[in-house]
């Protein structure tokens, strides 16, 4: 008996099978079909643990392309799988910051990880993945190398946080001669500016997950955790969190 958890973001579709643990999990590019991209890892999924579909039991979907699976049992928003995934890695997290391709969310727990508050900020790409991927365009360089890029650079002020306005402004800042290593840190520093003022407009407590695919940044994690003044966990694999709990709630499901 298994139960599948998806999560179709705008970047990335993830996906884990989970029997009391995860059994195997799969992250692809979710690309111009979200439905198309959730199929796909739910066939993955299956074959990489070598089972019948008939052996799963629940199918759980989250994520924007939630509403686009029509073979999964449940639609649930990310903010109780971000939620519930962080609380099966680590029961003593209390607040969850998560900060995906499109939007971030700071998510508060109960001790049961149950969704007590949360905040969310979707009406802008600010300090998203989509606002650190442009940046890193820019730069030339692909998101997995900004930290090294960054690491050791005096930080150069980025004032906006707009993407539209912080494209135009580090496009100046390079014509200007400003190395590419400085503006790097100034846009880790930006990131985690916007992550810190989020979480500051909830009554943050107990230990903090940080999820999502920008939670991958080594030097985002590490700044975030100066600004907040306390460490922050994350997982092994970030990005698979909300899937993970998608997956568990599923399971809580079969269990009664």
């Amino acid at each position: 008996m298994y139960t599948i958890g998806i999560d179709a973001g705008s970047v990335a579709t993830k996906g884990v099978l989970f029997q009391g643990d995860i059994v195997a999990q799969v992250i692809i590019p979710t690309g111009w079909s979200p439905q198309k991209a959730s199929k796909t890892v739910c066939e993955l999924l299956l074959r990489r643990a070598k089972i019948k579909r008939e052996e799963v039991k629940k199918i759980i979907g989250t994520g924007y392309g939630r509403v686009t699976m029509d073979f999964a049992h449940k639609g649930i928003t990310e903010i109780s799988c971000h939620g519930k995934g962080a609380f099966f890695l680590n029961n003593q997290i209390r607040t969850v910051l998560d900060i995906g391709g499109q939007d971030s969310k700071v998510i508060l727990l109960d001790y049961k990880g149950n969704v007590q508050d949360f905040i969310m900020n979707d009406k802008c790409a600010a300090g998203t993945g989509r606002f650190l991927q442009v940046m890193a365009n820019l730069l030339g360089a692909e998101i997995e190398d900004l930290d090294q890029l960054a690491e050791g650079a005096r930080p150069q002020n980025i004032t906006s946080m707009c993407t539209v306005f912080a494209e135009s402004e580090i496009i100046s800042l390079l014509a200007q001669g400003v190395s590419k290593e400085s503006i790097a840190a100034g846009i880790v520093a930006s990131i985690a500016n916007k992550a810190a003022f989020l979480m500051g407009k909830l009554n943050i407590s107990g230990e903090v997950a940080f999820t999502g695919g920008v939670a991958k940044s080594r030097l985002i994690k590490e700044a975030i955790e100066k600004k907040i003044k306390r460490p922050v966990y994350t997982a092994e694999d970030t990005q698979v969190v909300g899937a993970l709990g998608a997956a568990v709630i599923g399971w809580e499901m079969l269990q009664g």
